[in-house]
């Protein structure tokens, strides 16, 4: 293999420029391929209007991990977040908006207006929360056990874990013992009865689901949002836009010496004796590598990429029966002057705004969507990054970024091409009904349903974290019961994307992990290459 690549990653967003990083700091020579024309996935900003740059996907970031910021030093090289207060603001029917905001006591007093009890459990909930997360924060940076061969260092680590959670006393470990499989509903309603406060929190935990807070399992979703906080960070805007992000790890990738090429697809991984030797493009050109991590969904990678052959019908059958059909679309408008928020009553705009009036409107928009239906009501989660970053727009002009859920990526009738304009319109309906004064400033729109998801960014069934993230789904069953530990069916393939533990959300944890596999492995990998 004179003249090759000690590893090719498949993948220009933040997981494969994260793992890309982390192999060539360890001296390894590094090839990084990227399908469209530049890098980081959906975690860009692209021009939608002359002078107005939108988050195409991702809007907020507040789960990238610090270890990766400092060690990669992502501040030198541009990175930097611009916090918001109120964290959220609830828009109802009627009822009076609710304000989140980063002083617990701030909400407290919001709450304490319609609930005094609430205002008194908002506290518990929220350190009940911060604890739980914090225990299992070291396992988003850690391989998932060995369940067939378990090392001493695995069972270490756990019993830390579980130590760590029976010091918190005895109450709170059954908590989180009791919590994850509970329903958003049943749970939620154990702590607050303004459905407000409960209907907030649910559109939080269920971002990017296909479930309903009536599904159980849902209640899980609480400590995936508080993670955030257990890591040290915060919900936030990039500055300058979401692309800032894989443009600093770009920078620090190349300065590491990755080799990175954009306009190059991969067509498959080559396998031909049963283990990887490299890969083959679009346009005929193989690249030999003695390694090849995929940061691809995990369908795309073993479903299209990898040689069904060698992978065995087991096992592509339980690829099969992943779950990832997406139920996300994205709105994004440019407006030539300040969306008017009149039950806000003091004329403030706030950065992120929910509409959602309770938790049976959830469960109603769910369950069009279950049935293969756009939901007729959606929920509407809205940032606006222009009120705290001016740069994204022209000055005194904005950006309103909306996530639309439930909207699903496998229809009962018709096509999501012939869908997309009417799901557009019928989103600034429900908009103006909040924002009055919307249309007359509209001035540009995008709108990007789960099909058009999977077609830009790659992501199968459109689901922009790679697969549900339910229990079933999750640690080392992630992506499939017994290759949970970024290694696959094909000696020298990795998976290393949001596909693998821990899952989505913009964390930079698949890809440092994945890069960990295969510096664990490379005296074997290096040995039959």
């Amino acid at each position: 293999m004179q003249g090759a690549y000690d590893v090719v990653v498949i993948g220009g967003g933040h997981n494969g420029l994260v793992a890309a990083t982390y192999l060539a700091r360890a001296r390894h020579r590094v090839l990084l391929l990227e399908r469209s024309g530049s890098l980081g996935g959906p975690v860009t900003t692209e021009e939608i209007r002359p002078g107005f740059r939108a988050p195409t996907g991702a809007s907020l970031c507040g789960l990238f991990r610090r270890e990766i910021i400092d060690e990669l030093d992502l501040i030198r090289h541009g990175l930097a977040f611009v916090p918001f207060d109120p964290t959220a603001v609830l828009l109802g029917d009627g009822a009076a908006p609710l304000r989140i905001w980063r002083d617990p006591r701030k909400t407290q007093f919001e709450v304490a207006k319609s609930s005094p009890a609430d205002a008194a459990a908002y506290p518990r909930f929220l350190e009940l929360m911060g604890e739980i997360s914090r225990v299992l924060d070291p396992l988003l940076m850690s391989i998932p056990l060995s369940v067939d061969d378990p090392s001493i260092a695995d069972g270490w680590f756990l019993f830390g874990r579980a130590l760590r959670l029976r010091h918190l006393g005895r109450d709170t470990m059954y908590e989180a013992l009791r919590m994850p499989p509970m329903s958003l509903h049943d749970y939620l309603g154990e702590w607050f009865e303004d459905e407000r406060l409960r209907t907030s929190l649910s559109v939080d935990a269920l971002f990017g689901m296909f479930r309903g807070p009536w599904s159980p399992g849902t209640a899980f979703g609480l400590v995936h949002h508080f993670l955030a906080q257990a890591n040290g960070g915060m919900w936030a805007f990039i500055r300058g836009g979401s692309a800032t992000l894989p443009n600093a790890l770009a920078a620090a990738a190349r300065e590491a010496g990755v080799a990175v090429r954009t306009g190059a697809e991969v067509r498959r991984i080559l396998s031909p004796d049963g283990r990887v030797t490299g890969v083959e493009l679009a346009n005929g050109e193989t690249i030999p590598a003695r390694a090849v991590v995929s940061t691809a969904d995990p369908k795309r990678t073993f479903l299209q990429l990898a040689d069904p052959l060698v992978l065995g019908a087991d096992f592509q059958l339980r690829v099969r029966n992943y779950n990832s059909e997406g139920c996300v679309s994205k709105v994004n408008l440019a407006l030539d002057g300040v969306p008017q928020i009149p039950a806000l009553g003091d004329g403030s705009l706030p950065a992120h705004f929910q509409i959602a009036p309770s938790m049976e409107y959830i469960e109603r928009a769910y369950d069009d969507a279950k049935h293969g239906r756009v939901s007729e009501s959606p929920v509407l989660d809205v940032t606006v990054p222009t009120a705290v970053d001016p740069s994204l727009a022209p000055s005194g002009k904005h950006i309103l970024s909306v996530l639309v859920q439930y909207t699903p990526y496998h229809l009962a009738e018709g096509r999501w091409e012939d869908r997309r304009e009417p799901l557009g319109e019928h989103v600034l309906d429900l908009l103006q009904v909040h924002v009055p004064n919307l249309r007359s400033v509209l001035v540009g729109k995008e709108v990007l349903t789960p099909a058009d998801l999977e077609s830009k960014f790659g992501l199968t069934g459109g689901h922009i974290f790679h697969g549900e993230m339910t229990l079933d789904q999750q640690y080392v069953l992630r992506p499939v019961p017994g290759w949970g530990r970024y290694r696959t069916p094909i000696p020298g393939l990795y998976l290393a994307g949001s596909g693998a533990h821990p899952g989505g959300g913009i964390t930079g944890a698949p890809g440092y992990n994945g890069a960990r596999a295969v510096l664990e492995d490379w005296s074997s990998l290096a040995r039959s290459g």
